[in-house]
């Protein structure tokens, strides 16, 4: 059964004009007279592109033949990221489609992939991941009553963030995947 425009919301995925897409923003309108308008942002789900459009009460979508499988990263051989899942099937992700989630990829962790048509299109991490900083400078003793002081960082695995001016080579931090931003430190980690 189609979706109808009513059914549109924020994280739905759909086809439109025989493309699969997900929904990033939405807002409805209902003006004085007329017909009610739902206002999406579309996100192409392999190419990433998106765009503003408006749709009318009576459009209906088409549901994508999509699946979700739990597996588990295994390696990368070239640019080319191999997860499998327990009854050992793999699924190839190209490192364009990972973008920067490739530096949250650590051996095993488990991520849900996502399927369009039987073939895999792209990834789910965990919303947090925990890495250790093996790069940053000394903070300065008495900086911090300005508020949020930031420096640069590295993390195993070669990702930069800005953290908190009291992050240490060393210490373990948690990083928001969704964002790519520092979340809080990780206490009692060596």
């Amino acid at each position: 059964m189609p979706y109808t425009a009513s059914d549109l919301r924020k994280g739905l995925k759909v086809m439109f004009e025989g493309q699969p897409y997900v929904i990033t923003e939405y807002q409805f309108t209902k003006p004085g007279k007329g017909q009610s308008i739902y206002t999406c942002r579309l996100k192409h789900l392999l190419t990433d592109n998106t765009f503003v459009k408006n749709f009318r009460e009576n459009d209906v979508f088409d549901k994508p033949d999509l699946e979700t499988k739990t597996m588990n990263f295994s390696y990368a051989d070239g640019d080319v990221y191999i997860f499998v899942d327990e009854n050992y099937e793999q699924a190839e992700i190209p490192e364009s489609v990972l973008g920067q989630r490739k530096f949250f990829l650590v051996d095993d962790i488990e991520c849900e992939v996502l399927y369009l048509d039987g073939k895999p299109i792209d990834i789910e991490l965990p919303f947090f991941i925990e890495r250790q900083v093996i790069a940053t400078e000394p903070g300065a003793k008495g900086n911090t009553a300005a508020g949020k002081v930031m420096k640069p960082a590295t993390v195993d695995g070669g990702y930069e963030l800005p953290v908190p001016i009291f992050v240490n080579e060393g210490d373990w931090i948690r990083i928001d995947t969704r964002t790519g931003e520092y979340a809080d430190r990780v206490m009692g980690k060596k």
